[in-house]
């Protein structure tokens, strides 16, 4: 990853979401995205050149964007219409992404444009979050990456966070992912969790 004087950036085609330009590269803000905000808080996750990323919940494309600055391709997966038409727009400036107007939830239905990938970043705030992540574990190398932004609002408001972070880190462990890294993105995202995965070779 890139940092300029403490702030992670990435090189690539600014005015995707009005963020900041530092020394020619694109600010990538904590507060809009889940992944430096999981990087200052301590997660150990990088992004190289090589990699194929699937992207489970791209929204309008500001962290996929960024990704996609990083990468060699990125499957952005997006099921609203309206972010979708964002998310094309992104996509016309990064030819390295493509736009899947599909449900995480049906990988068997968009599993046709996808390759084989490195890592699987899955952002979908629905109660089915790790399940979705287990559903589209088959287009994950063994040995890859899997990283879950798990809102525990969206599985259940009147739990605590912890505990549906622990039920969740029980789950992924019984698909057969090692959980090398899990923490809050306090202050940054309010009731989420960064687990970060590796599949079992």
């Amino acid at each position: 990853m890139k940092v300029i004087r403490g702030t992670i950036v990435s090189e690539g085609e600014g005015g995707v979401y009005g963020e900041r330009m530092l020394n020619g590269c694109r600010v990538w803000d904590p507060h809009r995205s889940k992944f430096p905000a999981a990087i200052l808080n301590g997660a150990p996750l990088d992004l190289s050149s090589d990699m194929r990323v699937l992207y489970l919940g791209a929204a309008n494309g500001t962290t996929v964007s960024h990704v996609a600055d990083y990468v060699e391709t990125v499957y952005a997966v997006e099921f609203a219409p309206r972010p979708m038409q964002d998310l094309i727009e992104v996509a016309r400036r990064r030819l390295n992404l493509v736009p899947i107007m599909g449900d995480a939830n049906r990988p068997e239905v968009y599993g046709c444009f996808v390759e084989a990938v490195d890592m699987i970043y899955q952002d979908v705030a629905q109660p089915n979050q790790a399940d979705i992540l287990r559903k589209n574990l088959p287009f994950l190398k063994k040995g890859g990456i899997a990283i879950l932004m798990l809102k525990a609002r969206s599985v259940d408001v009147r739990r605590p966070s912890e505990e549906i972070a622990e039920e969740t880190r029980m789950s992924l462990r019984e698909m057969g992912l090692t959980i090398t890294w899990s923490g809050t993105l306090d202050p940054f995202h309010k009731d989420h969790t960064c687990m970060l995965c590796v599949k079992e070779a």
